[in-house]
């Protein structure tokens, strides 16, 4: 092991896919998410851009990994270039040397030069303080977890520009989404909403989200099989407009790790996001 790391921004070669890779498996070895096939449908075919972030390297060694993607959302007004802070990964061998601030630092610092407004992520019980106290991201607010019926029952939304968070998805991007090689997201259009699951505690529990269709016609290959009467509801409504009647909250007890949403915001003109105006469902993270 050297003494000195280098620091390099990542690579999207097939060369480079194999490295990370292999050090997910070396990190997270029950795990078989990660294949060149998934980082590069991740890291390279995402309309909305190539994925950024910065790798640490012992000579040839890849020690530490960490990466975000572009996404577009409206934060506080305005439809702006977003990152979603998604894989990172530290070598056992190198684990303990603040190697993922280090790299989280570089990654966000090439992030706001080129022009995206800020990094928004979903954390776990364990790991949300060390991107709050070392990292300056805002605890926005623990996300919803419910098991429900049917659709989502909540009252008109304002309008994008209202809210404080919202991902913007376009057709291109929601049809990415739903091609992960990993746990496809099956999509229909009905009753004027598209209508999303995925693949949670199996197919008995989908994980589900809804979008306003906006007039869109699917073609008939992108229309979803029946879903199962049981959905399960990852994500954040509105305050004004939110309505859980027919979805019960999972108990804390219940749950594998409560998740919460944060940010950090690159532009000054957003201090901190207004947890009661977010918008935000499992489409918008990496859980399924």
């Amino acid at each position: 092991m050297s003494t000195e790391l280098s620091f390099a921004p990542i690579r999207t070669d097939a060369a480079a896919l194999a490295q990370y890779g292999a050090l997910f498996k070396a990190c997270f070895p029950m795990t078989d998410k990660f294949t060149p096939r998934y980082l590069a449908w991740l890291y390279v075919d995402n309309p909305d851009g190539k994925a950024v972030g910065y790798d640490a390297w012992d000579g040839e060694r890849l020690a530490a990994h960490y990466v975000c993607i572009p996404a577009r959302a409206w934060v506080e007004g305005r439809e702006v270039p977003v990152l979603l802070s998604l894989n990172t990964a530290t070598h056992p061998d190198y684990q303990g040397k603040g190697l993922f601030t280090k790299l989280a630092s570089m990654t966000f610092e090439a992030g706001a030069a080129q022009g995206f407004d800020g990094v928004y992520g979903v954390a776990n019980a364990n790991s949300t303080p060390g991107f709050v106290r070392k990292l300056g991201f805002q605890l926005v607010r623990p996300l919803e977890a419910r098991v429900g019926v049917g659709s989502l029952r909540h009252g008109a939304k304002a309008a994008p520009d209202a809210l404080s968070f919202e991902r913007s998805w376009s057709m291109d991007a929601l049809r990415w989404r739903c091609a992960n090689p990993h746990n496809p997201v099956f999509m229909k259009n009905g009753a004027g909403k598209l209508r999303f699951h995925a693949a949670a505690s199996g197919h008995k529990l989908p994980a589900y989200a809804e979008l306003e269709a906006g007039g869109v016609a699917l073609p008939a290959s992108e229309r979803a099989p029946m879903l199962s009467p049981l959905r399960l509801f990852i994500g954040l409504a509105p305050d004004a407009s939110s309505s859980y009647w027919n979805y019960a909250s999972i108990p804390m007890r219940l749950r594998p790790s409560p998740l919460n949403l944060i940010y950090r915001s690159f532009a000054p003109r957003v201090r901190a996001l207004d947890p009661s105006r977010i918008a935000f469902s499992f489409l918008d993270f990496d859980a399924y």
